[in-house]
């Protein structure tokens, strides 16, 4: 399939004017070279064209530019569909991009002769000249080379649109992701946390505290087990293990008040 001629429409509204003398001059100068550069930059083109006289001209376009608000809402479009952003990062316009555009009141190209500002410094008086109409058809090939320079013509530049358009992109998938790692559950002020260790998860609720005669014990599991046939030197393992159940379900969370004066 064969790449879109992206100035088609630029060319046919020149055209239009029905300069056909002045127009088969440019078209002669930039086939045969004497189009010498062509300066692309925010709403001015700059051509320098070789007169038959060996005289060199300056040619000048404007345009306006798109304002920041513009090009604000027209990344934000673009950004918002993948198929249009992958597009862009591999170096193509999308094919809808005059309707994207449109949608905001733009258009990729001027619509008329009055929404450009032409300029040479020949001493012809005709605008366009032969050396400005040159420029253009060097310019339309310009930016079918590289569509970009359109863009960069409305006030966007390749490399300013495509780190946007990754802003744009990383913003929307780490919304929709959100955070990657949660903030962790803090504690209570003032506690470190070991009260809860011994209690029971929710499928194994503990006795609700209003209900009459219910008592919490972090011990009670002791009463459930068998005597320990062990000691350690002088003491009872199983007064040892119950004083160690009291420290870490103490309601203070610290240490037993027998010990405090320790």
């Amino acid at each position: 399939m064969a790449e879109r001629s992206w100035s088609h429409q630029f060319i046919v509204m020149l055209e239009s004017l029905r300069m056909g003398t002045t127009f088969s001059q440019g078209r002669r100068y930039a086939r045969s070279g004497q189009v010498r550069s062509v300066t692309i930059s925010t709403s001015i083109v700059t051509a320098l064209v070789v007169d038959d006289d060996g005289e060199t001209y300056r040619a000048r376009i404007g345009v306006k530019a798109f304002t920041a608000a513009d090009w604000a809402r027209v990344e934000r479009a673009l950004a918002g569909e993948a198929i249009h952003a992958a597009k862009l990062l591999a170096g193509h316009l999308p094919d809808d991009l005059d309707t994207i555009l449109a949608g905001f009141g733009l258009s990729l190209f001027p619509q008329s002769l009055s929404e450009i500002v032409l300029d040479c410094s020949c001493p012809g008086w005709q605008k366009p000249c032969r050396h400005l109409t040159a420029a253009c058809y060097a310019l339309a090939e310009e930016f079918d080379a590289d569509p970009f320079g359109i863009l960069a013509w409305r006030g966007r530049g390749r490399d300013e649109l495509l780190e946007s358009l990754r802003a744009h992109r990383v913003s929307a998938l780490g919304h929709v992701a959100g955070p990657a790692h949660p903030a962790p559950r803090s504690a209570k002020p003032g506690t470190s946390g070991f009260g809860s260790f011994w209690q029971s998860g929710p499928r194994l609720g503990a006795p609700d505290p209003a209900v009459p005669g219910s008592v919490h014990r972090g011990d009670a599991i002791l009463e459930q087990l068998d005597p320990l046939p062990l000691t350690a030197g002088r003491f009872d393992v199983t007064d040892l293990l119950r004083g160690a159940y009291h420290t870490f379900t103490d309601s203070d969370h610290g240490l037993p008040e027998r010990r405090a004066g320790r």
